[in-house]
């Protein structure tokens, strides 16, 4: 099946407007804490990574039919069976039919606010110089990917500059597919409005973008 993500939204009308909640509205319902608390517990095990997770969450065939905690279970539910750490009758019966397979690591309660505080930090070593410099012009990739990207679509093809070097990352295109974590220099690239939105852009309106660099070529 063709990889299908129903999470980049960026730049499509009709959706309305963001609805903004209260600075101190947390959780709508008791249950999403627990699918919060679910979340951290299972990401501690190391049978998957944050960009396994986004790539779950996004291929939701319901995605845009669910709360954002409801993709937060969803894409759980599915690498949970992935992983085979559940079956799919386990989780339709809410309850275990196996014995649990063993997982590397365990997080308990008293240390997760440590973990939130370090949180994951996503630098990396340089294996080479980079390949662009300051002020260079360079275009984002056209074609779309059969896999999990952070290049969004109303960026593809785009004419942009270098305005910052932010250093080699993990790549999350590589590493949401269980390719390691192929760490590439990141760029952060602005963008004219009107080079995205035509004449509908604001005067003196830009983007400004993360991009790894393959997701980029001289202008």
């Amino acid at each position: 099946m063709p990889y299908t993500t129903h999470a980049d939204l960026g730049g499509r009308p009709d959706f309305g407007p963001v609805e903004q909640n209260a600075e101190d509205s947390v959780f709508h319902a008791a249950w999403e804490s627990r699918v919060l608390a679910l979340t951290l517990a299972m990401g501690a095990t190391g049978c998957w990574n944050l960009d396994m997770v986004r790539a779950a969450r996004e291929t939701l065939p319901d995605y845009l039919d669910l709360s954002y905690y409801e993709i937060w279970l969803g894409g759980l539910e599915e690498l949970l069976v992935a992983k085979s750490l559940v079956t799919a009758e386990e989780l339709a019966a809410g309850r275990a039919r196996h014995p649990p397979r063993p997982v590397s690591g365990i997080l308990t309660a008293d240390q997760v606010a440590a973990l939130l505080a370090k949180g994951s930090p996503t630098e990396r070593t340089p294996s080479g110089p980079a390949r662009y410099r300051l002020g260079q012009r360079v275009v984002t990739r056209a074609t779309p990917v059969d896999h999990h990207t952070r290049l969004p679509d109303y960026l593809r093809g785009r004419t942009g500059i270098i305005e910052r070097i932010l250093g080699p990352h993990v790549f999350a295109d590589s590493h949401a597919q269980g390719l390691g974590e192929d760490p590439q220099w990141l760029y952060t690239v602005v963008f004219e409005g009107r080079e995205l939105w035509g004449t509908e852009a604001a005067p003196g309106h830009r983007v400004s973008f993360d991009a790894w660099q393959p997701y980029l070529e001289p202008a």
